[in-house]
């Protein structure tokens, strides 16, 4: 199992690690600051400093799967081609330093509270997500047609209000007593821990009172976000297609 030091923490951008796993499809850590692909969030990327000091690059980081391809507890780096001289000199039990590309993480972290905005502004249910450090997508179930500069408008109102952004959870419990929370038509929220990751955004009177409603949003996610909408900074909505006769795709980018 591989402890996901990022769920509590996303600003964290290294940690010490014991190897777990070597295989050719990627390592495997006892604990990681790297996201693994997942909930419409691609994987991180940066590198593992081995005890000698040399640098293996990961280009990305999946969800470990068993042989029989059902998900495991586990998290995977997958390393760039070209470095099998390095990964040779990987053994179970080494350490290393975990460093994920902080850079293009913090663009990811921007672009997904973005989408969390863009489901206050468009009531809708979510019928397909993709963050990437170069743009977001959100996949609406309507029919109606969505104004370009009216959610311009609504996310930099929303980046100017400088809405916290707190991690928190809720029983499965809870959950199945208001299902209206998972925005998701196609991705339901992991369960059997027996609590739920939720992000919350826009608590407080004062919000309340700026902004006419003390909760912007409120739902089930296991991505990484950023602590303040400020934080956002410049991001717009570069375009709205019409991708079938109930899907308007909206897709972000930054200006």
């Amino acid at each position: 199992m591989t402890q996901d030091l990022f769920r509590k923490d996303a600003y964290l951008k290294d940690c010490t690690a014991t190897v777990t796993g070597v295989a050719d499809h990627g390592i495997t850590l006892d604990r990681t600051v790297f996201y693994p692909l997942g909930g419409g969030q691609a994987g991180d990327a940066g590198v593992l400093v081995l005890a000698n000091g040399n640098p293996l690059a990961i280009i990305d980081t999946r969800k470990g799967k068993d042989d029989e391809g059902r998900p495991t507890a586990e998290i995977v780096h997958v390393p760039a081609p070209g470095q099998e001289a390095l990964l040779g000199q990987l053994r179970p039990g080494d350490s290393v330093t975990a460093r994920v590309d902080w850079e293009r993480r913090h663009r990811l972290m921007r672009f997904h509270t973005t989408t969390h905005l863009l489901c206050h502004l468009v009531p809708q249910l979510v019928n397909g997500c993709s963050i990437t450090p170069d743009y977001a997508r959100l996949d609406f179930n309507m029919t109606d047609p969505l104004d370009k500069e009216a959610l311009n408008l609504g996310i930099a109102r929303l980046v100017a209000a400088a809405l916290p952004v707190a991690v928190g959870s809720i029983t499965d419990e809870e959950l199945d007593a208001n299902p209206a929370l998972v925005k998701s038509m196609s991705v339901q929220p992991p369960r059997g821990t027996g609590r739920i990751r939720t992000i919350m955004i826009g608590t407080g009177a004062a919000d309340a009172a700026r902004i006419g409603g003390e909760v912007i949003d409120f739902q089930p996610c296991g991505g990484t976000h950023v602590a303040n909408t400020a934080e956002i900074g410049a991001v717009i909505v570069t375009k709205i297609e019409k991708k079938s006769a109930t899907t308007r795709r909206v897709v972000l980018g930054f200006a």
